[in-house]
């Protein structure tokens, strides 16, 4: 039986039902359920398990409509997916309603932009005493280690091998050393960041202030 063939035999099938429902008030609530299987659109009265999960078309036995389409059932892949996508979208939503809820306390927080200034400028304040003082800290360890090469350097060059104590100290200042100098570098960054956060809240508040009655 070809495709065409199986499409006129599900269609006779469904009519036959439906005229037969409709004969019989019994059925008035009676649903006829259609979906494909290996390419061939089959219509029963019932859905055996094994269609369970495949997409269908459920037709109501008495007027012969379609009163409901259901998709097939999703892979665990797919609804892993989904999830996640369900997920992101919640998190993206919160994420919108806590920035709003920021800029309405930020509003309200502050009467002048010099206010706001303020408040950041104690924060951009404690980060360059913080970079100073790891650029300091740095300084005096590389002093160290410079220090501690040079009585290497001079024990090689009067024949004396270097001490395991000593070998173990230029390593250990060494290590320290690039640690405070990744450690700098992070301070550095969030120091750039501060002066980005206080020009797009200053953007916001005028935004915020504009919008609000009496604004200019």
């Amino acid at each position: 039986m070809n495709a065409t063939q199986s499409l006129i035999a599900g269609a006779l099938l469904l009519a036959l039902a439906t005229a037969s429902a409709a004969a019989d008030p019994k059925t008035s609530g009676k649903k006829l359920y259609c979906w494909n299987e290996d390419g061939r659109k089959v219509c029963g009265d019932a859905l055996p398990a094994h269609a369970v999960d495949s997409a269908r078309t459920e037709i109501s036995a008495k007027s012969g409509m379609a009163t409901a389409r259901v998709d097939r059932a999703l892979t665990g892949e797919e609804r892993a997916a989904a999830e996640q996508a369900a997920r992101e979208a919640r998190s993206a939503a919160l994420a919108v309603e806590a920035s709003k809820r920021r800029d309405r306390a930020m509003a309200e927080s502050y009467a002048t932009e010099q206010d706001l200034r303020n408040s950041f400028q104690e924060r951009i304040v404690l980060l360059d005493e913080t970079v100073k003082a790891s650029q300091f800290g740095i300084a005096g360890r590389r002093q160290a280690l410079l220090s501690l090469l040079r009585k290497a350097g001079e024990a090689e060059l009067s024949g004396k091998p270097v001490g395991k104590t000593l070998a173990e100290n230029i390593r250990g200042q060494h290590d320290e050393l690039l640690h405070q100098q990744d450690v700098l570098k992070q301070q550095v960054l969030e120091r750039s960041l501060a002066d980005q956060d206080l020009t797009a809240a200053l953007e916001r508040y005028h935004a915020l202030k504009s919008r609000a009655p009496g604004g200019g």
